[in-house]
């Protein structure tokens, strides 16, 4: 599915002056209100045409801020209105529209948004991937004379990038349950530019562990998602530089990695991963561990908009111990790494193969 959508202004007249002491010249067309066109969801988060239901924007008129920040919800007929009217200018002034979703209060961060600066700030990716919004802007320009009639088209874009992982495993020795998986280390904070459509990572790097538990599933040769009811990440576009599990096994450098929660069996039934002399005792279940987390390296660079899906392969191997593993981090598991291969789409089905070599 295409990762844009587009609002179309219908119509409309002229706004508010900066002053509310001064008349306000109008036409007799329509207010300005928008109607969007959002493909169908991949996850409970994504946002569409369907689930859209609320989008910020601010007008400016040259170095004049026309409304700021003004809240628009959708009504029954699906166009999006204000609860205070504006309207174009009666003079052809040209608008410039700057609009976003979710809320700034949703998002958990800033928006400075005036004639010079157009901005999100002190933005923070939520460490639980359950909470994480789809972040959507759109910037257009239009004018009385050009658009009342015919509408303006602004074509908004996911501003993030999503992951999801999956897994399969087509073994003839071994038996793969999974019940989780992580997304280690990647940067969680940043801003973004509307004018240079960039975003810039924090400074300070911050980064942390994204875990979600599923259900256990028993894997085959067919690729299953492993992401549970949490859905799919919605993360910051970066450059990932890889978890060293040779030269940095413990992960001091905050390298990039990806973890299944795993249970490996023969055939036969006779545990293998984690063993069965393993006592180290599982937070969750404040028992002997029955799972433990199996983890491979993660490069590569995050683009906004796209969808990207890693299918792990434990046809071949366990990949190693993951980097908080409190028996010895960055250990083989039976042998050699996980296979996996990454698809990278305009949230559509492109496959672009990756081949990752054991180190």
């Amino acid at each position: 599915m295409k990762s844009t959508s587009f609002l179309l202004i219908a119509g409309a007249l002229a706004l508010a002056s900066c002053s509310q002491d001064e008349p306000v010249s109008i036409s007799q067309g329509h207010a300005v209100s928008f109607r969007p066109a959002i493909g169908t969801a991949s996850r409970a988060s994504e946002t569409t045409n369907s689930n859209l239901s609320e989008i910020n924007v601010t007008a400016i008129m040259g170095d004049t801020t026309f409304f700021h920040d003004l809240n628009y919800t959708k009504g029954s007929d699906g166009f999006f209105n204000s609860s205070i009217p504006y309207y174009w200018p009666e003079d052809n002034t040209p608008l410039t529209f700057y609009a976003y979703s979710p809320s700034a209060d949703e998002l958990g961060a800033d928006f400075t948004i005036n004639s010079k600066t157009q901005k999100l700030e002190s933005y923070f990716v939520d460490t639980d991937i359950a909470n994480q919004k789809d972040f959507i802007t759109a910037v257009g320009t239009g004018s009385k004379k050009a658009n009342e009639a015919t509408g303006l088209e602004l074509n908004f874009g996911h501003r993030l990038a999503q992951i999801e992982l999956r897994a399969k495993a087509d073994n003839p020795g071994y038996n793969f349950k999974v019940a989780g998986m992580i997304i280690g280390r990647p940067q969680l904070g940043g801003s973004y530019d509307f004018a240079k459509n960039e975003w810039t990572l924090d400074e300070w790097h911050d980064t942390d562990v994204l875990m979600s538990y599923c259900t256990p599933v028993d894997l085959t040769s067919t690729p299953v998602s492993i992401m549970g009811e949490s859905g799919n990440a919605m993360l910051i576009p970066q450059t990932l530089v890889e978890w060293n599990h040779t030269g940095d096994p413990d992960n001091a450098a905050r390298g990039a990695y990806l973890s299944v929660y795993v249970q490996i069996t023969t055939k036969d039934g006779a545990r293998v991963y984690p063993v069965p002399s393993d006592s180290t005792i599982d937070s969750r279940t404040g028992k002997p561990r029955e799972y433990a987390w199996a983890a491979i390296p993660l490069s590569g660079t995050w683009e906004q908009g796209k969808k990207y899906v890693y299918t792990l392969d434990f046809s071949h191997g366990g990949g190693y111990t993951d980097p908080d593993d409190p028996l010895g981090p960055g250990l083989p598991i039976l042998g050699d790494p996980i296979k996996f291969t990454t698809q990278v789409s305009d949230w559509d089905e492109t496959d672009i193969p990756i081949s990752y070599p054991a180190k």
